[in-house]
């Protein structure tokens, strides 16, 4: 088995943002990143705070606002007038996810660091970990068969839509598909639908390249959608069960931000 280590490359990424945010810092530019999380549960509170020590790692000053989901509204309508503020993110999902799209459509374009809105200046930080992490092990992608397993706003959605202006030859997968037969005609499979255990070793033929973005709460465990048995096989390609997609996320999110303080400095 060979794994796609992104703790690995992110390190490389992290020495790079400091070096950036020394320089903003040195012209009087202070990067700060506001996350707004409305919702308390185990798995999100981990990768928030993953994103503020990145963030004191690299001198990016990181603030964690908690209102409840009717009182985001006033708190990202200030955020967006904080000019000592240069990127917003709104941590998924709320406690009625019927408002998302209401919700991360009020941060300003500018400051969209987590590319939610519409209109935002930025690249979606899990898709783009996804092309570094594949690039950065130089899987080539062309002609090859690649397999999105779920749509979702933050993951599958952007990452098909990169993939397919691309040129590259996706399907997608969502739940009543076929998805054993789906994934037996795959050469990279890439899943982020937050069900732990939907890809099963039966359904991943030999040489198969396997990205696992899913994140969910299990037995109060962080756990992915590759079934832990597919790590028993000699035969893939995959991204560690820690360790994988999440290091190059936080690098992702945090590119995304100092561009906007780059952005404000200029």
């Amino acid at each position: 088995m060979r794994l796609l280590n992104g703790s690995e490359l992110a390190g490389f990424i992290k020495e790079r943002h400091a070096k950036q945010v020394r320089a903003l810092r040195t012209s009087k530019i202070y990067p700060k990143l506001a996350i707004v999380q409305v919702l308390d549960d185990p798995a999100i509170n981990t990768y928030v705070r993953l994103k503020k020590r990145y963030g004191a790692d690299i001198m990016v000053d990181v603030d964690i606002h908690t209102p409840t989901q009717a009182e985001a509204l006033g708190v990202i309508a200030g955020l967006n007038n904080d000019k000592s503020v240069h990127g917003i993110i709104v941590q998924l999902p709320l406690t009625d996810p019927s408002q998302t799209n209401e919700i991360v459509n009020l941060v300003a374009p500018a400051k969209d660091v987590d590319a939610l809105g519409k209109n935002s200046k930025f690249e979606p930080a899990t898709p783009m970990a996804i092309m570094w992490l594949l690039s950065g092990y130089n899987i080539d992608l062309a002609g090859k068969k690649i397999l999105l397993i779920g749509r979702g706003k933050l993951v599958g959605a952007p990452l098909e839509k990169i993939l397919k202006n691309s040129g590259m030859l996706v399907m997608t997968a969502e739940k009543g598909d076929d998805l054993a037969a789906m994934a037996k005609e795959s050469d990279i499979i890439i899943t982020a639908t937050s069900s732990p255990g939907v890809l099963t070793s039966e359904m991943i033929k030999p040489g198969t390249v396997v990205i696992d973005a899913g994140v969910a709460g299990e037995e109060g465990k962080i756990v992915g959608d590759v079934d832990p048995l597919v790590y028993q096989r000699e035969d893939i390609i995959i991204t560690p069960q820690k360790g994988g997609v999440g290091p190059l996320t936080v690098c992702a999110l945090f590119e995304n931000v100092i561009r906007a303080a780059q952005n404000a400095k200029n």
